[in-house]
């Protein structure tokens, strides 16, 4: 590596996808990644009126078959290609309760946007990455495929933990071909997301959002750092893994929970 791959964190000239990225950890990345240089396309169901307008939107449903197909055209035909995708979008409309208030509607929504929706944008958007020989890939997945939680979210951490085991090999696979690919995986992140989530795991346990709150760390171990990380401190290590000062750095998953995971 270069001295000037070693301090060069700026993206001038890059073109950014960041699905979901309009609020929550999504909208910081796009935020970091446009400070550092890059051309930023976003996506999601829909713009909400405070969207950035240097910004360039597009709205898709991801978890819907053809939509990916549908955004690679629109941004190969108005920019060429992209070269750096995050894979932001995720997130579970599945009851707490655990297995038997899961139905397969439940198992399959989840799948089908935590996994398949970045499968099939990787799908749509790699030919041509590989076609000029580079590109960065990152999947935002989440210790929860490591910390199953099953009385808040199960399908969400197998799906997650099926997300991992992708993003490795899709890593080794384009490793020797100039892309590089690697997972993001944050604990609980101060986001409205969270907010959401929680206060529909406290009307499921019947407890207050701060008794869920509790429940929930609990059940994680706990965050040695003392709170949940902000969006800003997952979209800085992606806008550094996106970066030439990351050139050599491909498939791995790093976790960024404030010290949750026990183990080595």
């Amino acid at each position: 590596m270069s001295n000037s791959q070693k301090t060069n964190t700026r993206l001038d000239g890059k073109i950014a996808l960041v699905t979901g990225g309009t609020k929550g950890i999504g909208k910081a990345i796009a935020d970091r990644l446009a400070d550092a240089g890059a051309t930023i396309i976003v996506t999601a169901r829909s713009q909400p009126a405070d969207a950035n307008q240097s910004y360039h939107f597009i709205a898709a449903d991801l978890a819907k078959v053809g939509e990916s197909d549908k955004l690679a055209n629109e941004i190969n035909e108005k920019f060429g290609k992209v070269d750096i995708l995050i894979n932001n979008i995720g997130g579970t409309s599945s009851p707490a309760g655990g297995f038997g208030t899961l139905t397969h509607e439940h198992w399959n929504n989840d799948l089908q946007l935590n996994l398949m929706a970045p499968v099939n944008l990787d799908r749509a958007l790699l030919p041509k990455m590989l076609e000029a020989g580079e590109g960065v890939i990152i999947h935002i997945s989440s210790i929860n495929s490591q910390l199953p939680l099953w009385e808040a979210n199960m399908p969400y951490g197998a799906a997650k933990a099926a997300l991992d085991n992708y993003s490795k090999g899709l890593s080794n696979e384009l490793a020797s071909k100039g892309v590089r690919v690697l997972t993001v995986s944050p604990g609980p992140v101060k986001t409205g997301a969270m907010q959401a989530f929680l206060g529909d795991f406290a009307n499921a346990l019947g407890k207050t959002i701060d008794e869920a709150t509790q429940v929930m760390m609990d059940k994680i171990g706990g965050i040695p750092m003392g709170k949940m990380a902000a969006p800003e401190d997952i979209a800085e290590l992606v806008g550094f893994l996106v970066s030439p000062a990351a050139a050599y750095i491909t498939g791995v998953n790093y976790i960024v929970d404030g010290g949750t995971i026990p183990v080595v």
